[in-house]
Parts: structure tokens; sequence; C-alpha cells
């Protein structure tokens, strides 16, 4: 199977990684990649835990259809939560 590829300023070729999902058990709703991403792909979610009757912040995958396959959301996040994949060409 062939993934797109592009080609960087200096000649090397590179195939981008899509984001797929976000782990919202490890995510500690720090907000580094919401920064991280200039597309608008993430946004807040409040998950409530029913059990505890409290609720947290995450990120979650609104718009994944904006990602341009940077990763820059994945090497902002210190828990490592994020799930990517090359695209079929």
């Amino acid at each position: 199977m062939s993934f797109i590829t592009g080609i960087t300023k200096g000649g090397t070729t590179w195939t981008p990684t899509f984001v797929e999902g976000i782990d919202h058990e490890k995510c500690i709703g720090c907000g580094r990649c919401y920064k991280a991403c200039s597309r608008k792909v993430l946004a807040p979610l409040d998950i409530e835990d029913e059990e505890n009757y409290t609720s947290r912040m995450v990120m979650d995958v609104v718009d994944a259809d904006n990602c341009i396959g940077c990763a820059a959301c994945g090497v902002a996040c210190p828990k490592k939560c994020f799930s990517f994949a090359p695209m079929a060409a």
C-alpha cells in the first residue's frame, strides 16, 4: 500500500501522519495540543464521571478533516495521548 507523501524544502520525502484519535484515559486536559494546532482540529470536552460525581476536561478531535498531518499536537502532548496514521494514496 502506498501513502500520500510530500517533499520538504530540503528535497527529502515526508509522509504526513494524520490524527486518528486521543486516548481520553491518558489525557490530562492541559491544552498544549490545542495551542499547537493551527487548524482547529481539537477542542475541549468535559467528561462526566458518574461514579464519583465529578467531571474533567480532556481534548477531543472535532474536525479531523482539517488535519494537515503535521503531528504538532502529538509532539506537544506530555502524555502521548494521540494516535496517528498516514493516508493511503
